[in-house]
Parts: structure tokens; sequence; C-alpha cells
């Protein structure tokens, strides 16, 4: 009867323990995913906030550029506040193990409310109603992709090496494109940038999942929660772009 219940209580615990992993991980995944939909928020306010101090509308009807604007966007500062974010964004990559948690939580916090700085010229160039509707489309997709990778029991590890491969040639065609000026080439990159956006999005996703490890202490743990935001940002600012290339109604 001893062996009985020493198997049952060994058994319990066990069970006890899956449950407290499985609430651990669920509990980091929505961390996760509420500070990345904080910096997604974040970005499209001063987006939204930085178009209309920088844009003013004519008597035609027409847009035209305050003071503001002209600065923001007819001189080298948004060239210098790309960089900036970009910087930042490296930074932030590099040094995640050193910081304090609040410290990288702080820093991808600006660096979001830069990117809308950077990101609000896309009012420029396409309608606010196909902004919108890309926007949800994106959402709607990325939800379904991150869902997937959570899910799924296949290991993305080798595509995720294919896809980086993707990312890099990607690069490499947008800078020929900024010279070469191709409306061809410039939608064959947009439909690869989505389908290269799609894939990440779903092995950031499986690979923040694997690197929860319920034994963190708090300050790794928020480490690891504001990694996997960025990395879940980065992959849905870039499909919301891409596809905004490729169906968005130009003004």
């Amino acid at each position: 009867m001893s062996e009985f219940n020493r198997n049952v209580t060994a058994a319990g615990g066990y069970a006890d323990r899956a449950a407290a992993i499985d609430a651990g991980l669920r509990a980091h995944m929505i961390r996760v995913y509420n500070y990345m939909a904080g910096a997604v928020a974040l970005t499209g306010v001063v987006a939204w906030f930085t178009f209309n101090a920088a844009v003013t509308t004519n008597a035609a009807g027409a847009l035209a550029l305050t003071p503001f604007g002209q600065a923001i966007y007819g001189g080298p500062l948004l060239i210098v506040l790309a960089l900036g974010t970009l910087g930042l964004v490296f930074f932030l990559s590099f040094r995640i193990h050193k910081l304090q948690y609040t410290t990288a939580f702080t820093l991808f916090m600006i660096y979001a409310a830069l990117l809308g700085v950077v990101l609000s010229s896309i009012f420029l160039t396409y309608t606010g109603a196909s902004i919108t509707r890309v926007f949800f489309i994106s959402a709607a997709a990325f939800g379904a992709l991150s869902l997937w990778g959570y899910t799924t029991q296949r290991d993305l590890t080798g595509m995720g090496t294919f896809l980086m491969m993707g990312l890099f040639g990607l690069i490499i065609a947008m800078v020929v494109n900024l010279f070469l000026k191709s409306s061809g080439l410039d939608f064959v990159i947009s439909a690869v940038g989505v389908l290269v956006f799609a894939g990440l999005t779903a092995w950031d996703t499986q690979k923040i999942k694997e690197m929860y490890d319920v034994n963190d202490d708090g300050t790794v743990s928020g480490r690891k929660a504001v990694m996997g935001a960025l990395s879940l940002y980065l992959d849905f600012i870039n499909l919301f772009l891409m596809l905004l290339r490729l169906i968005g109604d130009r003004r």
C-alpha cells in the first residue's frame, strides 16, 4: 500500500509541476504579447500625431507641409532618425543581457516612439483608409501565424535559417532598388517580404516559447519578455509595411 501511495504522490507532483510550467509559459507569452501590442500602439499614436503636426490641408484639399513637416520630411532629420532607430535596436539586441529589465523596456518604448516618427511619412503616400485596412489585415495574419508557431509540433529551426538568408537577400535587393527604382523589382521585394516576415513571425514565436525557463528569476524573465516582444514587433511592423506596399492605395 505504501508503494502505491508513493507512486500516486510522485505522479501528482509531476502533474502539478507540469501544470505550473504551462501556467508560467502562458503568463510569459501574454507578457510578451502585451509589450509588443503596447509598442505597436505607441508607434501608431506617435506616427498619427507627427503627421498631423507636419501636414496641413489647403483650401483645395491638397496636403501641404508645415515648417515642422518640412524639417521632418524635407531635410536630413528623417535620415538621422532612421539611422538612430537602427542603432538603438542593434544596441538593445546586443546589450540585452547586460541591461536591467527596466532599462531594456524603456529603450524598447523609446525605439517604438522614434519609429513612429519615421513611419509617419507613410500617411503622405497612402490614404488613411488604406492604412487602416492593411493594419487590420496584418494584425489578423500576424495573430494566425503566431498562434501556429506557438502550437505547432514541427521544429521550425531549419525554416528560420532559410528565412534569415531570405531577409539578408531582401535587404540587398532593397538597397539596389534605391538606385534602379524599378517598379517590377519593388513588387517582387514586397511579395517576398510578406512571405519572409510571415515565416519569421511563426519562427520567432516558437523560439520565444522555447526560451522560456521556469527557473528564470525576475530580471532574466523580464529581459526575455522584452527581447521576445521586440522580435515580434519587428515582424509585425515589417509585415504591415510589405503588405502596404502591395495592396495599399496611394494618394
